[in-house]
């Protein structure tokens, strides 16, 4: 009988395991024109259960902010309850749910893992890509020819694949050469594995059960974020779409681990006994199940990070493949999906032959410092959280304030907004003063402006999109006045020269300006009497793209762009990352600094 031929192919990328990291990931690379596959061993995707919540940051971040805060449930307050004096529990305080002054969306939203993951997979499917279901991979190398390492048009990483679900008879398996693979396989990740990456720290002492369900309860702060302490323990309530609530409960070791194996042991404690652990710690409210138990688990709280993020620049891993903590903060969905989020665009400038390998670099040394300083933050958040409540009996237990205050003061880290990237090749700590209020490193928050063609208002968010272009901002300040026509004049003449970045990385064949590059115009005036065609042509490259700092005609929002940025009259040059990040700040008269930062990582086309 004849031995059936192993089929081979080849990608730009693979991405194995379609969670929300790798489905972020491939609807990314798809958008830019990628060739990607994305694999995944589970016949289905996710039903029910799973991650659900959404911080600002990530409604912000990705386009998709219409249709999940239609689908979702916003959550606006946090409530929080601690022992009464008659034995049960008692409201505290409440308090905002995001405590993050320029979060675009004041809020999070909640929603079941796979509502979010169709959204991408409906992204992919108009793009023309499909999660391979009932496919896993069993081999993985890398060339260990340093030339085809450094090759950007080559396809070092082999990977063997097996499917699960073909009639017999035919090719289970395929042979895949790929540029770049990208593992999203989960905590257990095999690509992790088959690389010998550790996952380093440690596994806590906190156990937690979560429940989903839609309530008959007469708990006053269902719909609100819900932070209880009793003394039976810890709950946590989350409002859901469609009347559900998530519940989480702290559970005894006694209760679950598995005295033989020393693991959390699923036979020992179902969803009936953990609902119980939960009224116990809500009494004096009921909790009633009105359509039973929709999705349950129960886990140890693991704390760890892997101690490296990539192999050779051409295999990463991303999301819980490289870092693991407690959900109380809510950061697990948003940190593997903002880490595909910063992956994606690096690899598609490789994949074009726009950027030098030093910029993929950048994605270990940003993400895995924010999955450290996350893992620090949980194991405080979720110490004080699973703590004893400080009571009459209990003088050393949690104080209300400080737990109150501590969920407020790092509300800009859980909330996605406050985290920084440090000086690298793709981050120019230069030039912070000349505009102050865009933290070099940071996001670029939201602000709106009026567009000078037709008075209609725009956030300057929706028109930084992940498209992966760079934006260049062009705060030209006041051009009515001579003197800073003339600046503004001269920075225009430079950034056409030859030399400069705009030219230097043009792209041969292609008429409709640089397609690594877009510029938008925000000048200082009164759009009554603006007149764009005032302002050389590269400007205004279409009318759309000039925009004025002033108020609505109803002086309701906008006007002070400039000064809630912190740029002066002289101007400023802005460049914004693909991902929304401020890249490098110049002076209108130091063009030469942009040169600097994109040649440090930016290829000329060939």
């Amino acid at each position: 009988m004849p031995v059936p031929v192993v089929p081979y192919s080849e990608v730009d990328v693979l991405v194995i395991g379609a969670g929300p990291a790798g489905l972020m990931c491939a609807n990314a690379l798809a958008n830019a024109r990628v060739n990607v596959r994305v694999v995944d061993k589970r016949a289905v995707k996710v039903a029910a259960g799973q991650a659900d919540g959404i911080s600002p940051r990530t409604i912000e971040s990705y386009g998709i902010a219409e249709r999940l805060i239609r689908e979702s449930v916003q959550v606006h307050q946090a409530a929080f309850y601690n022992p009464s004096s008659s034995g049960g529990i008692e409201l505290t305080s409440r308090a905002p749910d995001v405590t993050a002054p320029s979060a675009r969306y004041p809020f999070e939203v909640a929603l079941h893992q796979g509502a979010i993951e169709s959204i991408f997979l409906d992204s992919m499917t108009a793009l023309g890509v499909e999660v391979e279901r009932s496919t896993v991979p069993t081999s993985i190398e890398i060339s260990k020819d340093e030339n085809e390492l450094m090759d950007s048009a080559s396809h070092p990483v082999r990977v063997t694949l097996q499917r699960l679900d073909v009639p017999e008879g035919q090719p289970q398996e395929e042979i895949v050469h790929a540029k770049y693979v990208v593992g999203t396989d989960g905590a257990h990740s095999w690509v992790r594995k088959q690389f010998d990456i550790a996952m380093e720290g440690e596994q806590s002492e906190f156990i937690w059960g979560v429940l989903d369900m839609v309530p008959d309860t007469d708990f006053p702060d269902v719909r609100n974020k819900s932070l209880v302490h009793s003394n039976h323990g810890s709950v946590l309530l989350v409002p859901r779409e469609q009347d559900r609530i998530r519940v989480y409960m702290q559970l005894e070791d006694k209760d679950i681990i598995n005295p033989a194996t020393g693991r959390v042991d699923k036979e020992r404690m179902g969803p009936e006994e953990m609902l119980d652990v939960a009224r116990r710690s809500l009494y004096p409210y009921k909790l009633i199940p009105t359509t039973g138990i929709l999705w349950w688990t129960l886990y140890i709280i693991g704390q760890r990070v892997a101690s490296r993020f990539s192999i050779k620049n051409r295999v990463f891993i991303a999301g819980d493949a490289c870092h693991t903590h407690s959900p109380k903060a809510g950061q697990g969905m948003n940190a593997s999906m903002n880490d595909a989020h910063n992956l994606a665009w690096k690899i598609a400038l490789l994949v074009r032959g726009w950027a030098e390998p030093s910029l993929l670099s950048t994605y270990e040394s940003e993400r895995r410092k924010y999955a450290l300083d996350l893992i620090s933050f949980d194991k405080m958040f979720s110490t004080l959280f699973s703590g004893k409540p400080l009571t009459e009996e209990n003088s050393h237990g949690v104080a209300p304030e400080h737990f109150m205050k501590t969920f407020q003061k790092f509300g800009g880290f859980t909330s996605g907004i406050g985290v920084h990237y440090n000086p690298s090749v793709a981050v120019s700590d230069r030039n912070q003063e000349v505009a102050s209020g865009l933290v070099i490193g940071e996001r670029f928050p939201p602000y709106k402006f009026i567009r000078a063609a037709d008075a209609w208002p725009f956030e300057i968010q929706d028109l930084l999109p992940s498209d992966f272009r760079f934006k260049l901002l062009v705060f030209t300040g006041d051009f009515s006045d001579p003197l800073q026509q003339a600046r503004v004049k001269s920075m225009v003449a430079n950034i056409q020269k030859p030399e400069s970045f705009l030219n230097r990385y043009a792209t041969p064949g292609k008429n409709s300006g640089n397609p690594r590059f877009d510029i938008i115009t925000i000048s200082k005036g009164q759009k009554e009497g603006f007149d764009l065609l005032q302002f050389p042509t590269l400007l205004r490259s279409h009318w759309s793209k000039v925009f004025i700092d002033d108020t609505d005609f109803t002086s309701s929002f906008g006007g002070r762009g400039y000064l809630y940025y912190g740029v002066g009259p002289e101007g400023a040059l802005v460049a914004v990352r693909p991902d929304g990040y401020i890249g490098a700040i110049a002076p209108l008269d130091h063009v030469e600094e942009l040169d600097a930062y994109f040649a440090s990582f930016m290829k000329i086309s060939a």
